[in-house]
């Protein structure tokens, strides 16, 4: 006898288990919060979700998240467009951002390497990078890829790629912990490892 096909409730707690960090328990506690608190809650979660789809994307210059054609950093004038500093996702940026330190411009790889999972050069925004760095306007890149393995060897990667140009290439001091990643960072830490940031 076949099974009955999920329900909205059901379908609605297995969406939410796909979410870091939530399991089944949680994705039912949240599922029944949604469905018999307050409904505009959940009608409030969902505007929100519907909008980050239809009106969130990446930055056409540095591949960050944005609403705009360009995000709210790149089109900064009080930036300094001679450093950009290379992270692996826009939660990095986020955190970098957050220590109030670090005046430049980004640019977001969009992942690390990692060829266990499939994910090759050919997914990073490198190239994209190569690009801007060629137009002349960029003196320095800070390699702010996580400290393990994966982050070190796209670092690797990236400093390669940028050989034959005339930019020079730091790497994020080791003030981060090897084998942490930059979201469980704190101000100083950060701050610390962009000021102690050294040749790659």
């Amino acid at each position: 006898m076949a099974s009955e096909p999920a329900g909205a409730v059901e379908r609605l707690a297995a969406a939410l288990t796909r979410l870091p960090g939530i399991g089944p328990k949680s994705a039912e506690r949240i599922t029944h919060f949604l469905l018999t608190g307050d409904r505009d809650v959940a009608a409030m979660l969902a505007a929100a979700l519907k909008d980050v789809i239809e009106k969130v994307h990446p930055c056409r210059e540095c591949f960050n998240l944005t609403e705009g054609a360009v995000c709210r950093i790149c089109s900064d004038a009080r930036r300094d467009g001679s450093t950009v500093c290379v992270v692996e996702t826009p939660r990095d940026l986020a955190m970098l951002e957050r220590a109030a330190t670090y005046r430049g411009l980004y640019h977001v790889l969009g992942g690390r390497l990692a060829p266990l999972d499939n994910f090759g050069p050919e997914k990073l925004t490198a190239d994209a990078l190569l690009r801007r760095v060629q137009r002349g306007e960029i003196r320095e890149v800070i390699l702010a890829t996580n400290p393990t393995l994966e982050g070190d060897g796209t670092a690797l990667y990236v400093s390669n790629l940028l050989a034959n140009t005339q930019v020079r290439i730091t790497r994020l001091a080791r003030g981060l912990p090897s084998g942490s990643t930059l979201e469980l960072a704190n101000a100083q830490m950060l701050t610390d490892a962009l000021d102690g940031r050294r040749a790659f």
